[in-house]
């Protein structure tokens, strides 16, 4: 890994995904104007979070209007692009698919979330696999810039996903999620630091701004963690774009320091799961 400048872009997501398109190009161009390498962008940025919506805006890679325009604006900049995550239809199924974008403007590696966000109580109801099928694939790419893993909001809460994530020895991992305003104050920050200090990475969380609609309305506070589990820069509830530098002696010194990774005992965690199965 070497050092690189990375920007979190915490934006509005209304409903409209042309008008969601553009607004994710100016915060691109705004990202890049300002030096980053790497910028990330939230959760289903081009769409309201809501099943009906995913629907309507589901596209397919190989002809999508969003991944097209990412693509090209990723290699106008020349910088590498999380494209956060859309809805991507295949074979009649959609999927909640993030995509990470090369400075050529090649898609690199995708990740689809694994970990479908399935509640019904009394007071909430809210399932995601309704609409949308799981991926099944750890996703990790090794960059000229770093090694990079993606996972997507509620597949933080899965620690067996991050320890494979830290098996793939990732230096960064993307986190383009939409916390809501209950399970937001309770567990963003205390879930995005924990993934850091357990697997000694830096952890980078990328949400829509807390804007009311009638749909969905996220948690915001992005953030940018490093492998202490300290957080470099956080945004609020509003609209912004959040940078940090980040530096690969803070990944050694950390697990030369606190070296669980070394430390773990892989030979009875192994023997516990073969018996299990």
């Amino acid at each position: 890994m070497e050092e690189i400048k990375i920007a979190s872009c915490q934006m509005n997501v209304i409903d409209n995904k042309e008008k969601n398109i553009e607004h994710a190009m100016e915060l691109i161009k705004e990202a890049s104007n300002n030096d980053a390498q790497l910028i990330t962008l939230p959760e289903m940025f081009n769409t309201p979070y809501d099943n009906s919506k995913f629907i309507e805006n589901a596209e397919e890679e190989k002809d999508s209007i969003t991944l097209n325009r990412m693509c090209e604006i990723a290699r106008e900049e020349n910088i590498y692009l999380e494209a956060g995550s859309i809805a991507e239809l295949e074979n009649e199924k959609i999927y909640n698919t993030a995509y990470l974008i090369n400075d050529k403007g090649e898609i690199i590696a995708k990740h689809r979330k694994m970990h479908m966000f399935d509640i019904d109580t009394e007071t909430m109801k809210f399932t995601e696999s309704d609409t949308l099928s799981p991926g099944n694939k750890v996703t990790t790419v090794k960059t000229p810039l770093a090694t990079i893993s993606i996972a997507i909001c509620y597949d933080i809460r899965f620690t067996e996903l991050w320890t494979l994530m830290n098996k793939n020895n990732s230096d960064i991992i993307l986190l383009p999620g939409a916390f809501n305003r209950t399970t937001g104050p309770l567990h963003w920050e205390t879930l995005i630091r924990a993934r850091a200090i357990d697997n000694q990475t830096f952890v980078v969380a990328t949400s829509p701004s807390q804007i009311d609609n009638p749909y969905y309305v996220a948690w915001g506070h992005s953030m940018i963690v490093d492998p202490w589990g300290k957080i470099l820069t956080q945004a609020n509830e509003k609209e912004e774009i959040i940078y940090s530098k980040l530096k690969p002696d803070s990944i050694s010194t950390v697990r030369e320091q606190i070296p669980i990774l070394k430390n773990k005992r892989e030979d009875v965690y192994e023997t516990i799961y073969k018996k299990r199965i």
